[in-house]
């Protein structure tokens, strides 16, 4: 019989083609969550500026992870105009305590690599739960993604959007009091997780 396995080429389109699919699921999810439920009010202008960068990682190895990482600090250092980014992890850390792992060891890259205080890293999965609630609580839902996420904002940007914003400290409480108001079965369906 032939060989059937599919050429390189075919593998690597099929990658590109998963990667150009999820990368809209998270331009969706950052539509109808993040500026829809207005959790983060800094995030629209970064959508209508285009100044977000969306990277899928084809990788499970932490190694090549933090490798990924370091050429987005990188890519950022560069390009003034990437306010934020978003590495999405499509397999391999379903498990909500596996990606934990994954975001302590990326936080301390971060540290090693001399990044403190130049970007910060936001955590965002589709199991997230907050410590101290139960895995049904609409508020987790706040940092609930399609896929597990490692996102990258630079420190000064969003220092100088904090101050000015008014009473800023009022957001957490503000996203956890909007979905709670809204129940968890609204959650689910405004982010397209369950």
């Amino acid at each position: 019989g032939r060989n059937l396995r599919p050429s390189k080429f075919y593998i690597k389109y099929l990658s590109m083609h998963d990667s150009k699919q999820i990368i809209t699921q998270i331009k969706k999810w950052v539509t109808n969550v993040v500026i829809g439920c207005n959790f983060c009010p800094f995030a629209a202008r970064e959508v209508k500026r285009n100044s977000i960068l969306y990277e899928v990682i084809h990788s499970q190895n932490k190694e090549e992870i933090l490798q990924l990482l370091s050429s987005t600090f990188t890519k950022m250092d560069n390009e003034e105009h990437v306010e934020t980014a978003f590495l999405i992890l499509p397999e391999g850390f379903e498990s909500f305590s596996n990606y934990l792992d994954l975001v302590e060891t990326a936080e301390n890259f971060l540290a090693k690599e001399n990044y403190e205080g130049i970007y910060q890293l936001a955590s965002f999965h589709p199991q997230y739960l907050f410590a101290g609630s139960n895995e049904n609580d609409p508020a987790n839902y706040t940092n609930r993604s399609p896929f597990a996420m490692l996102h990258i904002l630079r420190e000064a940007s969003l220092s100088k959007a904090i101050d000015s914003y008014p009473n800023v400290d009022d957001i957490p409480q503000k996203n956890i009091d909007f979905a709670n108001a809204k129940g968890l079965a609204a959650m689910q369906l405004i982010a397209g997780i369950k």
